[in-house]
């Protein structure tokens, strides 16, 4: 039985004005995200992810960005239609975001516990004592040492992996029930890459949040997600349960993504399969669709129209007019 969603995402349209034209960043997005669920959000870079995400957070420069359509609904509320001083009260309390590069997100003019405190001193009118001692707490959970003596360090100060930790205290300091994590191990060890995702895991097994985990990382995904949504061009092309998106991607962007996924399986002297060609100029998109010229199953008439997004089995979308061919491998060139 599918659960009811706790953010229902309609038709989400966000474009920017650039000196080289409009620019339509997310064109259409449709997704709904149940309660404790982990839905990835994956593509290339340009493909409209994090400006997705930062739509929903009510985030987008304006100008020279504007979400021109869609709707998202939140516990009976439109976070696109919400006044800017009420959503500012749901963005960090009841939704909350992980941001990609931590080094820049932190104030570095301020301590640590000075950044964690102020959130519920805005959102909960928590007094300063009270906060300080949420924030060690929190800073404590999410696997940092000394926690309070942390608080009075600034970001210059941790590793990279530690920055990382005080933004997951940071969007979970109020208790969100949706947390958007972008990247959350980009520029990271590997080593420190699993902690930060174990601690991700163990986190939403324990407060019950949903997350939309936002990457181009494949092994993030395999590893985090139920289900999958995969973007190109700022539109969805695949949705799905993550092992039958895995198991066998249907649209041929998708393929290309897990084709290029280095198996430790493989032969260490063969190159690594690319995607031929680059992500398309989005502010001069052709009529058809955007994948068209990179794909290898492309024929004449993928260039004549975009490709709907509809319905492959019950739980499977996918928007490509050669699907059947794609299922049998029947590559239109080499």
């Amino acid at each position: 039985m599918k659960k009811e969603a706790l953010l229902s995402v309609r038709d989400l349209t966000v474009v920017f004005d650039t000196h080289h034209g409009t620019v339509r960043a997310v064109d259409g997005v449709s997704f709904d995200l149940a309660a404790g669920e982990t839905l990835g959000l994956v593509g290339e870079s340009g493909s409209g992810k994090t400006v997705s995400s930062l739509a929903l957070m009510g985030l987008v420069p304006s100008p020279p960005g504007t979400v021109e359509r869609g709707s998202a609904l939140f516990e009976g509320r439109d976070l696109l239609a919400l006044p800017a001083r009420e959503l500012r009260r749901v963005r960090g309390a009841k939704i909350a975001m992980i941001f990609q590069d931590p080094m820049t997100s932190l104030n570095p003019l301020l301590t640590v516990g000075r950044q964690l405190t102020e959130v519920l001193e805005v959102h909960l009118g928590t007094n300063r004592r009270e906060a300080r001692r949420v924030a060690a707490a929190r800073l404590g959970g999410v696997g940092i040492p000394s926690p309070d003596e942390r608080l009075d360090a600034y970001p210059h100060e941790l590793s990279g992996g530690m920055r990382q930790r005080v933004m997951i205290a940071m969007a979970l300091m109020c208790g969100p029930s949706v947390l958007f994590a972008d990247e959350p191990t980009t520029a990271l060890d590997v080593t420190i890459q699993a902690q930060i995702l174990d601690l991700l895991r163990g986190l939403q097994e324990k407060e019950g949040m949903s997350i939309v985990m936002i990457t181009h990382d494949l092994g993030v995904v395999a590893g985090m997600a139920d289900r999958v949504h995969v973007m190109y061009a700022g539109r969805l092309v695949e949705a799905g349960p993550t092992r039958e998106l895995f198991a066998q991607p249907a649209h041929p962007y998708t393929r290309g993504l897990l084709a290029s996924v280095p198996r430790l399986a493989g032969d260490p002297n063969e190159a690594l399969y690319a995607i031929p060609g680059q992500p398309p100029d989005l502010a001069r998109l052709d009529a058809g669709c955007a994948y068209a010229p990179r794909c290898a199953f492309a024929v004449d008439g993928c260039g004549a129209a975009v490709p709907p997004l509809e319905r492959t089995t019950e739980a499977r979308l996918a928007a490509c007019f050669e699907l059947a061919r794609v299922a049998r491998g029947e590559e239109s060139h080499a």
